[in-house]
């Protein structure tokens, strides 16, 4: 019986001091998944901004769609927040960024930044919140607002 209570405690105590490794872990995983998922919004708009021309009316303004997930599953840390976001910025700066927060924890940013930057990156109507868990479909439109500007619309 002994043997017992002193192998579960052993198992406790090695428990107790895993779990902060394996918290780190899952913040790590989903940071690299984000930044995955703002690699793909650079992609789709250098694509749309390369292979289009802009226009000045939106209805007729070259599209394209891209779908962000989010880290799911058990393996996956709790998400509180995930956003498309305008974040304040330079004149250099011309793209939009993601950002979330993970447990409660410290807001995180990845910016996205097309390496064409022959186009800015705006997010219409402010902030676009993500779902935290599965897939989020984004709009992407090729329009012409002085200079060639890519709008960001969420669609599902």
């Amino acid at each position: 019986m002994i043997r017992v209570v002193l192998t579960v405690l052993v198992a406790v105590a090695l428990l107790a001091t895993a779990m902060p490794a394996l918290e780190d872990a899952q913040t790590a995983t989903a940071t690299a998944r984000l930044d995955t998922e703002t690699d793909r919004i650079e992609r789709a708009v250098g694509g749309l901004v390369s292979g289009s021309t802009s226009v000045s009316d939106p209805s007729l303004a070259a599209r394209t769609t891209v779908t962000v997930r989010a880290p799911a599953g058990i393996a996956a840390p709790q998400i509180d927040r995930l956003a498309l976001v305008e974040p304040a910025r330079s004149d250099a700066d011309a793209g939009a960024a993601l950002r979330y927060r993970i447990d409660g924890g410290r807001r995180r940013t990845l910016s996205i930044a097309p390496e064409s930057a022959v186009a800015t990156v705006e997010v219409v109507d402010g902030p676009i919140a993500l779902r935290t868990r599965g897939e989020s479909r984004l709009e992407l439109r090729l329009v012409d607002d002085g200079e060639p500007t890519v709008r960001v619309t969420r669609i599902g």
